[in-house]
């Protein structure tokens, strides 16, 4: 695009930010109109819309015409991608109990490093397929969302009650410590909201525990290319290799992570996150004081925060579903990512950029250690504040029984 219109690398950029917005508004406000829909109608939706808007890139000229056109196009293409993880989250928590969780929801936060590294072969297949036409980058992938969304469509089912069957905590027989019957039942858009979002003081923490996981997960993926190549020496084939397996290390690292929460730790989180965000922060004090002239220590340090770094990123979704009560879940869920998108990953490409240069790459990494340090800092009172309001409960149990 650059070479066929003239476009400007900034100019592409502004374009491109309206994703990252508009998908973070979308998984907070959509989350609250997704808690009351049919997830089945919800998500294929969602992937219905926005494969639409792919193939006006990919056959409407006008579509990129002009910087406006396109982020308007992309604001669109980020708020109905902002449709997936809410109806994602409501589905997991109304069909597998508390202490299966952990390990389902890794398995499906994979599909953030699958579907990132299926990218590039799907642009290859396009440009194969269609004689070299670029443009088979945006309506090849929309094909292929188009036969997802119909397979969703095909297979999803809303709640258990829904199809006759009992809630999912009574069928495992498995009752998290804050459950009750009442949350059983669906909420209006202000119970929501005003009951079980903003007055959450946890779901608040894990939030902001989300913008400085995001900060670190985008900051070291962003700049790596360039940090390794400034820094270290690395030439472009390198860096590109150290990209690629960054991204791929997640997904044995994140199914880790849930099988400790579920299984050592017995469906507590937050040790978990604790855990993975402590060895993060070693990975990344090594990243940052190995000397230039060992790039495999680099390789290395690298590939462990990706490896370390999407296992709390999937816990705190899991969290904040937990948190707050089922038909609940997608608004829950969405806060997380809304802090997470317009705080964490903005601040990574702006604050850092910005730290960097004017105070170098050491500055830079000031900011990733601090972020790291902060993360686990809200996730330990986080833990304490959920342990407080279980004591709480139990006292006011233990006095309405006599």
């Amino acid at each position: 695009m650059i070479e066929e219109y003239g476009y400007s690398r900034g100019e592409l950029g502004v374009a491109l930010a309206a994703v990252s917005i508009a998908y973070g508004l979308s998984k907070f406000l959509m989350g609250n109109v997704s808690d009351r829909s049919n997830p089945r109608f919800f998500l294929a939706s969602g992937l219905i819309l926005s494969s639409i808007v792919m193939l006006c890139f990919g056959f409407m000229p006008w579509a990129t015409g002009s910087i406006t056109a396109m982020f308007i196009l992309l604001f669109l293409n980020g708020w109905f991608q902002g449709m997936g993880w809410p109806a994602c989250g409501r589905t997991m928590v109304h069909w597998w109990s508390h202490k299966e969780r952990g390990g389902l929801v890794s398995v499906w936060n994979v599909a953030h490093n699958v579907g990132g590294g299926l990218i590039g072969p799907l642009f290859l297949f396009g440009l194969w397929a269609f004689n070299d036409d670029w443009r088979s980058a945006f309506y090849v992938p929309a094909f292929f969302a188009l036969l997802v969304a119909g397979f969703t469509l095909l297979v999803m089912r809303d709640t258990p009650q829904s199809c006759g069957l009992p809630p999912i905590e009574e069928y495992k027989d498995d009752y998290p410590e804050s459950y009750d019957k009442s949350f059983e039942k669906e909420m209006t858009a202000k119970e929501i909201f005003f009951k079980y979002i903003f007055n959450n003081k946890l779901l608040w923490f894990i939030a902001i525990a989300n913008a400085f996981v995001y900060l670190i997960r985008y900051g070291v993926l962003d700049w790596a290319p360039v940090y390794l190549g400034e820094a270290k020496g690395f030439t472009v084939d390198k860096s590109s290799w150290a990209y690629f397996l960054y991204e791929w290390a997640g997904i044995p690292g994140t199914l880790l992570c849930g099988w400790i929460s579920d299984k050592l730790f017995k469906g507590r989180r937050a040790p978990a996150g604790i855990l993975f965000m402590l060895l993060v922060t070693v990975a990344v004090l090594v990243y940052w004081l190995n000397p230039p002239g060992n790039p495999t220590v680099d390789m290395m340090a690298l590939i462990s925060i990706g490896f370390l770094i999407y296992g709390p990123v999937m816990l705190i979704g899991l969290y904040a579903l937990e948190l707050a009560p089922k038909k609940a879940a997608g608004t829950a869920a969405g806060l997380t990512g809304l802090f997470g998108y317009l705080g964490g990953a903005v601040a990574a490409n702006a604050l850092l950029g910005y730290t960097v240069d004017h105070f170098g790459w050491d500055g830079g990494f000031i900011v990733l250690t601090g972020s790291c340090v902060m993360a686990i800092f809200f996730f330990i009172i986080t833990m304490v504040g959920e342990k407080k309001a279980y004591q709480q409960q139990q006292l006011e149990l233990q006095q309405q029984n006599g």
